[in-house]
């Protein structure tokens, strides 16, 4: 198998840590924007996207910080994707920091597929 390739991009955003933790960290605020709809069973979180399915597991999260999730098919890989909130320190700026993989030759494709992503959050927050 190929190996896959990671990547990070930042997206400043205009929304409270609080409020973009319920958005990376919960069914219903996932499927606002990630997804047409998602599920959960404890660990397990079921993406649905015009009808077909994506299981990804639940690794780590933290409060107002971060979620990390392995897609079920990179089992017994190193792969996964994480969005962590970042605040500058100083400005108190807020920033998406999103941490995924990527086979080569499709690195670009998941950038952009990740900044439409942002963009629909975006929307739903009302800071587009």
């Amino acid at each position: 198998m190929e190996e896959k390739i990671k990547f990070e991009i930042e997206f400043p955003i205009q929304a409270s840590p609080q409020l973009l933790y319920q958005y990376i960290s919960t069914p219903s605020g996932l499927s606002e924007w990630f997804s047409d709809n998602v599920n959960s069973r404890g660990e397990l979180f079921t993406f649905i996207w015009d009808g077909s399915e994506e299981q990804a597991k639940l690794l780590s999260k933290k409060s107002e910080e971060r979620v990390k999730f392995r897609w079920i098919n990179d089992e017994g890989t190193n792969c996964f994707f994480e969005i962590r909130i970042q605040v500058d320190e100083i400005t108190k700026d807020v920033s998406l920091m999103i941490t995924d993989f990527a086979e080569e030759d499709e690195v670009d494709e998941s950038k952009m597929l990740w900044e439409n992503q942002i963009s629909d959050l975006k929307q739903v927050l009302g800071s587009a």
